[in-house]
């Protein structure tokens, strides 16, 4: 296809229209000194204590709230003996949602990434969890040590907002997709672009890569999901998915299928190799948002407009759960490695972290991002704002 540019690192071509590439400065002398003194593990060590100890925060004001709670209840007792209606322990929400009250602890971020200007429209963690990537209005993609915040490349291949981003698995490459239609993969050291896809069509929004980090996927405003080899620079498979356009494409960790949403309350659920269909989850009233696999290719979990987050079985498409926490939009969504909890953001202005199958909501921080990743080990959850910052949180 003419509007593609396969470049092996080898045999890369320079060109007047190649990217500016922008390598901030590696860290100083004394800040690698540092890292020698307080390695990653060190620095994991140190957020868990920060969150232990607002834990027992949490679990003291907890248990103060129990004993006022308990107080009221008793002087509600009239004199015939029968306890009196207080409306602030009456049920707000069906059998599927906990209380709408919020828990209330001090919310800082435990580290804030500097850096994007404009809205952030996607943020990733490196496989390994050490890094942070992030891309938004400003066309370009940064690349933060997720320990100390140094930026440590600045990608400038786009030439208008990026949308979309994702790391192989290997940790090499990142594909990243734009409001300027191209879809790109380039390496995460040094920025060399390795690949380049032009859409006549417009902007592409999301982009996933194959578990095997040969392929990647990615969903075009004409509503065709694409699958192209990244090794070879072959394109492989275009099947139709949405025909208001592709808004979240998500391949799943076992590498057999392809789940894809556009501007409807519908998710597709296709076969990776053939982009035969194969389910249809129909279930949601408004837009949907975003999709998320959980780690065992088992479930879908799919946020959208009516403020819900559901969890469904991607083989059946038997709905397990409907998570109602939220009050406004849900933007995004993220799962946790070991597949048990689920981070979801909302217009509403909260990050809400509950059980992925029982709803019991376990942490609420107030911020409000539309931009979720939960790193591949330990509870470290970035999150993408309006404001250009990318906030750091700990949950677990």
């Amino acid at each position: 296809m003419d509007n593609v540019e396969h470049l092996l690192p080898e045999q890369i071509r320079h060109t007047d229209e190649q990217p500016e590439i922008e390598v901030s400065d590696l860290p100083t002398a004394n800040d690698l000194l540092v890292g020698q003194r307080f390695s990653w593990l060190v620095w994991k060590m140190l957020a868990w204590q920060r969150y232990r100890h607002k834990r027992l925060i949490r679990v003291f004001f907890t248990a103060s709230l129990a004993m006022v709670a308990l107080f009221v209840a008793l002087s509600g007792i009239n004199t015939h003996g029968s306890l009196t209606t207080l409306s602030a322990f009456a049920p707000q929400r069906g059998a599927e949602t906990q209380s709408s009250a919020y828990e209330v602890y001090i919310q800082r971020p435990d580290m804030v990434y500097h850096g994007q200007i404009g809205a952030v429209s996607s943020v990733a963690w490196s496989p390994d969890g050490k890094l942070l990537a992030a891309g938004g209005s400003d066309a370009a993609v940064r690349i933060w040590d997720g320990r100390t915040g140094n930026v440590l490349l600045v990608y400038r291949g786009h030439i208008n907002a990026v949308l979309g981003i994702a790391w192989s698995s290997d940790g090499t490459r990142i594909a990243s997709v734009s409001r300027d239609g191209t879809a790109q993969v380039w390496l995460a050291r040094g920025g060399k672009r390795l690949f380049v896809y032009h859409n006549p069509e417009g902007a592409i929004s999301s982009v996933t890569w194959s578990p095997d980090g040969t392929r990647i996927a990615f969903g075009t405003a004409d509503g065709l999901i694409q699958v192209w080899n990244i090794i070879t620079g072959k394109h492989l498979l275009s099947f139709s998915g949405h025909p208001t356009g592709v808004r979240s494409v998500a391949w799943s960790p076992d590498g057999t299928r392809i789940a894809s949403t556009g501007d409807e309350n519908s998710v597709q659920v296709s076969d990776a190799t053939t982009g035969k269909r194969l389910l249809i989850y129909e279930n949601h009233d408004d837009v949907v948002t975003d999709i998320q696999w959980s780690p065992d290719s088992v479930y879908i979990a799919s946020a959208s407009y009516d403020t819900t987050v559901q969890v469904w079985n991607a083989r059946t498409g038997e709905r397990l759960f409907t998570y109602l926490g939220h009050t406004d939009y849900v933007y995004s969504l993220a799962w946790s490695s070991d597949g048990s909890t689920i981070a979801s953001a909302s217009a509403d202005g909260t990050i809400q972290i509950w059980n992925a199958f029982l709803g019991q909501r376990l942490v609420t921080f107030l911020d409000l991002s539309t931009s979720l990743a939960w790193a591949s080990s330990g509870p470290f959850i970035a999150s993408g704002r309006s404001d250009g910052l990318v906030n750091l949180w700990i949950a677990a």
